[in-house]
C-alpha cells in the first residue's frame, strides 16, 4: 500500500464498526446524560411543589394580615419576604424549565469543529469544509416538532434549515455578524443528545476576531463544557491558549476537553507515539499548570485523539446500514472510532455532572434557604397562634365564669328583691287599710266640714250631693296622702336604692353610674282612687218630715218595718225588726203576757187600717181610761207634734241629710277598704317591679354583651385554630421539602459538597 492505504472492509472491520455504532448510540447501557435528565425532572418536580407551597404560604400570610384579631401572628416584614419568595421561586422554576446541558466548541479555523458536532449528532447539520466556513455562532437544540427549522436573533420566525449555508457560511454574501447566534431546532427523535437536553454550540475560529470577551460574556458564561478542537498536525497555538485563559478568568474551573482532530494523518508518520506523547504532555501542562482547572492525572483523561471525518462518515453509513467506502477510512480507524466514542462517553459523564452542579446546585441552595425562611415564618406563626389560642381560651374561661356567676347572683338577687317587694307591698297595704279605716271613722267630721247652701229642691240637692262627693273624695285623698305617701315614697326610694346598690355589686364597676341613671328622677306618687260619686251613686236621702210619736213611727221603732208584722202570729215570742241596724234579726220580747201581745197585735192591726181603725182605738182607750186623760194626752201629743213640725227647718233637713250620707258612705267606703289598699300596694309593687325590671334589663344587656363577647372569642378561637392548623401543616410541608432537597443533594449533588 502506498500513500493513503485503501482498505477492504472484512468481517472483523464490520464487527468493530457495529460495536462502535452501538457505543455511539448508547445501546446496551444507560446514558450518563440521564443523570442530568433525571435531576432536571426531579428538581422541576420539587420546585413545582415548592412553588405551590410558597403560593399557599403567601395566601396564608395575606389571610392572616387581613384578619383583624390575629395580625400579630405574621409581621409585615415576613409578609413581604414570603411574597418576594413567590416571585423568586417562579423565576427559578421558569429558568429550570429551560435549563439544558450546554457545550461550546472552540478552536482555530478549519480545525473541524463543525465536523465534530455533526459526528456527535450523527448527521450533516452544520456546514463544513476547507477553510473558514462557520462565520457566526450556531446553537443546535432539540425540538418536539418533526420538522427542523432555524431562527435568528433578529426574528423569531422559523426559517428553512437550508438557509443555514447563506446565514452562517463565511463564503456567503448574506452572512450574519460574528456575534450573532443562529438557533437550529432539530427533531429530538433524530438525535439522542438533543433528546436528553444537550445543546451544542459551534463557534467561528478564535483566530479570526479579537472580540473574544464579548463571545465569552454572551455565549460562554452558562456553558457546562468547553471542547477545544485542535489540529493534530500542529501543537497548541497561543491564540487558543489566550482564549481559554480568558474563559478561566471569568469562570471558576471550567470543564475543558481537548480533541486532537485529524489524527488519521498520523498513519503517515513513522514515530506516531512520540508525537502523541508530545501532544499529551503539552495539553496536560496547559490544563493542569497554566489553567489550573484539573490535576495532571485527570488532565490526561481530557485529551482525545480522533478523526471527526472518519467518525461522521462511519456513523452516517452505519445508520444507513451500508459499509463505509474504503477510500474514507485509513488504517487504525477502529482505534480512532473507539477514541471518539470514549470522548463522547467521558464528555457525557462530565457535562451531565457539571450541568447538574452548575444548573441546579445554586438553585437547590436558594430553595433550601427559601424553604428554611418560610419554615421559620410558619414556626413563628404556629408558636404565636398556640400562645394566642391559650390566651383566648383563658379569656373565654374568664368570661364564661363571669357569666355563670352573674346568672347565679341575679337569680339570688331576684329572689331577695321579690321578698323585699312583697314585704314593702304588704306594709303599704296594711298602712293604707289602717289609714282609710281611721278616715272612715272620722267621716262625720269631714261631712260636717262641708259647708254649702242647702236647699231641698231636687235639682239643687243633686248639685249639693255632687259637690259633697268631690269634697269627701278630695279630702280623703289628701288625708291618705298626708298619712301614707311620705312613708310609702321613702320605702320605695329605699328599696330602689337598695336594688341598685345590690345590682351594682354584681355588675362591672363602669356600669354603676349607668344604674344610678336608671332610678326615676321624680318622686313616686300613689293615686288613691276612691271615686265617691260612683260609690255613693245609690244614696237616696229621706228629708221629709216624720213625727217621731206617730203610730207608724212607734210601731217601726218597736216592731220593725211594716212588712214583718204578719209574722207575729207565727212567732208569738219573737219579733223581727231592723231596730238599730239593717239586719233582719229576731228580737226577743220580755215577759210572757198574752194580753200585752194581743193588745199590741190588735193595735198594730188597727193602725194599719184607715181612720176608722184609729177611732175604734181611741174609743176603746177612752172607755178604759176616761176622757180627761185622753184630752190631756192629746194636747201633749199635739204639742209635741207642733214642736217637731216647727223645728223641721232647712238646717234640720241638712243635718238629717248629712247623717244619712255619713251612714251610707261609711258602709260603702268600708266595702272598698281592701280594694283601695290593694290598689295602692299594687301601684307600689308595679313601681318597684318596673324599677327592678329596668335594672335587670341593664344586667341582661351586660349578660348579652358577655354572651356576644364569648361568641366573638369562640369565633376568634375558631379562626386561630384554623390558622394554627394551617401554620402547622405549612411548617410540616417545609420539613418535607427540606427532606426532598436533601434527598436531591444526596442523589445528584453529593460530589459538590452542598
Amino acid at each position: 500500500m502506498s500513500g493513503i492505504a485503501h482498505i477492504r472492509m472484512d468481517e472483523e472491520d464490520l464487527e468493530a464498526a457495529a460495536t462502535y455504532r452501538n457505543l455511539g448510540n448508547g445501546h446496551g447501557q444507560e446514558s450518563a446524560l440521564q443523570l442530568f435528565v433525571n435531576a432536571k425532572k426531579k428538581i422541576n418536580d420539587i420546585f413545582r411543589n415548592i412553588g405551590q407551597y410558597v403560593c399557599e404560604a403567601d395566601k396564608f400570610v395575606r389571610d392572616v394580615s387581613s384578619s383583624v384579631d390575629i395580625t400579630t401572628l405574621v409581621s409585615e416584614e415576613n409578609i413581604k419576604t414570603v411574597k418576594g419568595f413567590r416571585e423568586k421561586i417562579d423565576g427559578i422554576a421558569e429558568v429550570l424549565s429551560r435549563d439544558h446541558m450546554k457545550v461550546v466548541f472552540f478552536g482555530r479555523t478549519s480545525n473541524g469543529k463543525s465536523t465534530v458536532i455533526n459526528a456527535m449528532l450523527r448527521d450533516k447539520i452544520l456546514p463544513s469544509g476547507i477553510g473558514h466556513t462557520t462565520h457566526c455562532f450556531i446553537q443546535v437544540e432539540g425540538t418536539d416538532s418533526k420538522e427542523a427549522s432555524l431562527r435568528t436573533e433578529e426574528s423569531d420566525e422559523p426559517k428553512s434549515i437550508k438557509d443555514i449555508k447563506q446565514l452562517a457560511s463565511a463564503l456567503s454574501t448574506v452572512k450574519l455578524s460574528q456575534n450573532s447566534l443562529i438557533r437550529i431546532l432539530w427533531p429530538k427523535d433524530k438525535c439522542r443528545l438533543l433528546r436528553e437536553d444537550v445543546v451544542l454550540v459551534d463557534s467561528p475560529g478564535i483566530d479570526v476576531t479579537p472580540d473574544l470577551d464579548t463571545w465569552i460574556d454572551k455565549f460562554c458564561l452558562d456553558a457546562d463544557v468547553f471542547v477545544l478542537v485542535a489540529n493534530a498536525e500542529s501543537t497548541l497555538m497561543q491564540t487558543e491558549k489566550n482564549f481559554f485563559h480568558k474563559v478561566s478568568s471569568r469562570l471558576s474551573q471550567p470543564n475543558i476537553f481537548i480533541l486532537q482532530n485529524r489524527w488519521d494523518v498520523s498513519e503517515m508518520e513513522e514515530d506516531i507515539e512520540a508525537v502523541k506523547q508530545q501532544h499529551i504532555e503539552r495539553n496536560t501542562e496547559f490544563l493542569a499548570d497554566e489553567l489550573n482547572v484539573t490535576d495532571k492525572r485527570s488532565a490526561k483523561d481530557r485529551v482525545f485523539f480522533v478523526s471527526a471525518r472518519e467518525a461522521l462518515a462511519s456513523r452516517l453509513n452505519c445508520d444507513k446500514g451500508i459499509a463505509t467506502p474504503e477510500r474514507i477510512l485509513l488504517p487504525g480507524f477502529q482505534a480512532r472510532l473507539f477514541e471518539f466514542a470514549n470522548f463522547e462517553k467521558e464528555f457525557e459523564v462530565c457535562i451531565s455532572q457539571s450541568a447538574v452542579k452548575t444548573k441546579f446546585e445554586q438553585h437547590t441552595k436558594r430553595a433550601h434557604l427559601i424553604n428554611s425562611e418560610i419554615r421559620s415564618v410558619m414556626e413563628e406563626a404556629y408558636t404565636k397562634s398556640l400562645t394566642l389560642q391559650d390566651e383566648q381560651l383563658q379569656l373565654r374561661k374568664d368570661k364564661s365564669e363571669r357569666l355563670n356567676r352573674l346568672d347565679k347572683q341575679l337569680d339570688s338577687l331576684t329572689s331577695e328583691v321579690k321578698t323585699k317587694i312583697r314585704n314593702v307591698v304588704d306594709e303599704v297595704e296594711r298602712k293604707v287599710s289602717s289609714a282609710l279605716n281611721d278616715e272612715i271613722r272620722r267621716l262625720s267630721l269631714l261631712v260636717e266640714e262641708f259647708e254649702r247652701p242647702f236647699h231641698p229642691d231636687p235639682m239643687l240637692l243633686n248639685i249639693y250631693k255632687k259637690e259633697l262627693h268631690n269634697h269627701i273624695e278630695q279630702t280623703l285623698g289628701r288625708n291618705l296622702q298626708a298619712r301614707c305617701s311620705t312613708l310609702v315614697i321613702q320605702a320605695v326610694d329605699a328599696t330602689q336604692m337598695n336594688m341598685t346598690e345590690r345590682l351594682g355589686e354584681i355588675l362591672p364597676a363602669e356600669n354603676k353610674q349607668q344604674l344610678l341613671n336608671l332610678i326615676p328622677k321624680r318622686d313616686f306618687e300613689i293615686a288613691y282612687r276612691l271615686d265617691c260619686r260612683n260609690l255613693c251613686a245609690g244614696f237616696r236621702e229621706d228629708i221629709e218630715f216624720r213625727f217621731s210619736l206617730s203610730p207608724t213611727a212607734l210601731m217601726q221603732r218597736f216592731l220593725g218595718i211594716k212588712g214583718h208584722l204578719q209574722d207575729l202570729s207565727a212567732a208569738p215570742n219573737v219579733v223581727r225588726g231592723t231596730v238599730g241596724g239593717d239586719n233582719n234579726q229576731p228580737i226577743p220580747l220580755r215577759g210572757d203576757s198574752d194580753l200585752l201581745i194581743s193588745l199590741l197585735a190588735t193595735f198594730a192591726s188597727l193602725t194599719s187600717r184607715s181612720t176608722l181603725g184609729a177611732a175604734v182605738v181611741v174609743g176603746l182607750v177612752a172607755k178604759t181610761a176616761g176622757w180627761k186623760v185622753i184630752v190631756v194626752t192629746g194636747a201633749l201629743y199635739g204639742g209635741v207634734y207642733l214642736y217637731e213640725r216647727l223645728t223641721w227647718t232647712s238646717k234640720a233637713r241638712e243635718r238629717a241629710f248629712k247623717q244619712q250620707y255619713v251612714d251610707y258612705a261609711s258602709s260603702k267606703l268600708r266595702l272598698i277598704i281592701d280594694l283601695t289598699s290593694s290598689n295602692c300596694s299594687h301601684q307600689v309593687q308595679q313601681e318597684l317591679t318596673s324599677s327592678f325590671a329596668r335594672l335587670c334589663h341593664h344586667a341582661d344587656v351586660t349578660k348579652s354583651n358577655l354572651e356576644s363577647e364569648i361568641k366573638e372569642v369562640d369565633k376568634s378561637l375558631s379562626v386561630i385554630k384554623e390558622i394554627s392548623a394551617r401554620a402547622k401543616t405549612l411548617r410540616n410541608k417545609a420539613d418535607f421539602f427540606d427532606q426532598e432537597l436533601k434527598g436531591f443533594v444526596l442523589q445528584f449533588l453529593s460530589h459538590s459538597g452542598l
